[in-house]
């Protein structure tokens, strides 16, 4: 009887953090003890690890079991600590030799007749593993393809733990199911379920679709039922370009540990496209819970699109939580037991009705709304969050010209997605050397050293400034919709041409 002592990974928030288990089986009153801040489901591990052992073949030291886990400060919450639990007893029970557990990393969850259950977060905790160098991870199988998205990692797959302890006996090969590595990203797929060649008309929204895009920008559709605000929005992230690599590891480092990430597709390679239901709580949009903190729609659509419908009908404290992400691009949650910081750079994309009646009157239907409703519907949009939405689009009924005209004319995402790609790659030439790849990302000190237009392209919004209908934030965004534009049209700098079209889309909305 002695001690081992094997490694596994505490997922907190989408960091991972190194974890030395520790098992003592000794003298005394027969029985185990599980201490290091341990979760309820962390502290069911002495049942599934018992089970799992008996029903493997192999037996339960009739001896008092201490398990530590350390640092004994971080709290310990999950279930992929049942198989280097199980393995440190079985190696201070001499079952498997110690020196063969002390290295590699174990993470998985046991089910009571030994086999190896997937878990969440293993691509966060395999980052977090991988900081210590060259080391060895066991996984289980289900998970393997997500694991061996991580270079230079050695990863095990293992399905039963009998697997697992024979082959520790041996010491030879690795056991089967062997890993496929995956050294590069999958190729997306070129049939998407959606394109914007589907939208008819709205030649306006379109072109704020691309530039939004191109430059990384916030939008807000305001316009009656039936004008395609939902299908601009959905359409928005076939115009971007693909993930890359490191952007691809944090965007489905995220999905993991939300239990989010698709069965078949273990890198995300496409940015995501998040829209909640406009009844979705606080903790649904912005990430909380009370034992284990989960990432938030604002975190799930990192790098990608976040889409409020009906942006009104949210509750108003939700929609001004959205404030501090979209200025910092992450979130903090804060609990009792500590905070949590979650990625949250995403694009946000707003939707609104006139009023609540939804009747347009420019087809002749007739709106039973007062002013003072109208006012008091579009109030629920904030002035502080409306000021961080760098683009404003009125959306109105397209004409039957439009729906009956012939679509093989119609511009496809393709098409309009080669334009974006070419507008980002003049951006990060431009901004090569500093942390940033897009325009939106600009900080405010730098768009007005380095990257002021000059003084005649910044006539137009002089007057704006004057009267107070443009704010400070707010012209910070106009110029970099200017720069956005300027991208676009292939110029290296903005003009008053793209100062002035990017102070409409600033004004563009007439409620």
């Amino acid at each position: 009887m002695a001690v081992a002592r094997t490694r596994s990974v505490a997922v907190i928030g989408v960091a991972g953090r190194t974890v030395e288990v520790e098992a003592d089986v000794g003298n005394g009153l027969a029985g185990i003890h599980l201490i290091g801040l341990p979760d309820t489901a962390l502290s069911e591990a002495r049942d599934r690890v018992r089970s799992a052992m008996v029903n493997s073949a192999y037996p339960w030291p009739d001896a008092r079991i201490i398990v530590s886990l350390f640092p004994a400060s971080l709290p310990k919450r999950g279930s992929q600590f049942d198989l280097a639990i199980a393995v440190a007893i079985l190696g201070a029970a001499g079952v498997i030799p110690a020196e063969r557990i002390a290295e590699p990393f174990f993470l998985g969850e046991l089910g009571l007749d030994g086999r190896i259950r997937p878990v969440r977060g293993v691509l966060p905790s395999i980052l977090g593993a991988a900081k210590h160098g060259d080391v060895t991870v066991v996984v289980p199988a289900a998970n393997s393809a997500e694991a061996a998205l991580v270079p230079n990692v050695k990863v095990i797959p293992v399905s039963h733990l009998r697997q697992l302890v024979e082959w520790l006996r041996r010491g030879d090969d690795e056991p089967e199911p062997r890993v496929e590595e995956c050294a590069e990203l999958p190729k997306p797929t070129d049939n998407l379920a959606v394109d914007l060649a589907d939208v008819v008309g709205q030649p306006v929204a379109r072109r704020a679709l691309e530039v939004c895009a191109a430059g990384g920008h916030n939008l807000w559709m305001l316009g009656p039922p039936g004008t395609g605000k939902t299908m601009l929005a959905e359409r928005l992230p076939t115009l971007l370009p693909d993930l890359e690599l490191d952007h691809a590891l944090e965007v489905t480092a995220i999905h993991s540990v939300a239990g989010a990430l698709p069965p078949n597709a273990p890198m995300m390679s496409r940015p995501p496209f998040v829209g909640p239901h406009h009844t979705a709580t606080s903790a649904a949009i912005i990430g909380g819970g009370s034992a284990i903190v989960r990432p938030g729609a604002v975190s799930l659509a990192h790098r990608g699109v976040l889409f409020l419908d009906e942006a009104p009908e949210f509750p108003r404290h939700v929609l001004d939580a959205l404030r501090q992400p979209l200025e910092s691009g992450r979130v903090t949650v804060s609990r009792s037991a500590g905070s949590v910081t979650f990625p949250a750079r995403f694009m946000l994309v707003l939707a609104a009705n006139p009023c609540p009646c939804a009747q347009a009157e420019d087809q002749g239907e007739t709106c039973k709304c007062t002013p003072t409703i109208k006012r008091r519907y579009l109030g629920r949009l904030s002035g502080p969050l409306l000021d961080r939405i760098d683009m404003k689009v009125t959306v109105v009924r397209s004409s039957r010209r439009e729906l009956l005209a012939d679509r093989q004319f119609v511009e496809t995402s393709k098409t309009v997605a080669e334009r974006v790609l070419l507008a980002r790659e003049r951006a990060a030439n431009r901004l090569t050397g500093t942390p940033w790849r897009t325009n939106a990302e600009i900080p405010s000190a730098l768009l007005h050293s380095d990257y002021r237009p000059s003084n005649e392209a910044m006539k137009p919004m002089t007057s704006c400034l004057d009267s107070g209908t443009l704010t400070a934030r707010g012209l910070d965004r106009v110029v970099r919709v200017a720069w956005t534009l300027a991208d676009l049209a292939d110029k290296d700098t903005p003009e008053e041409d793209e100062t002035n079209a990017a102070l409409s889309f600033w004004l563009g909305v007439k409620s």
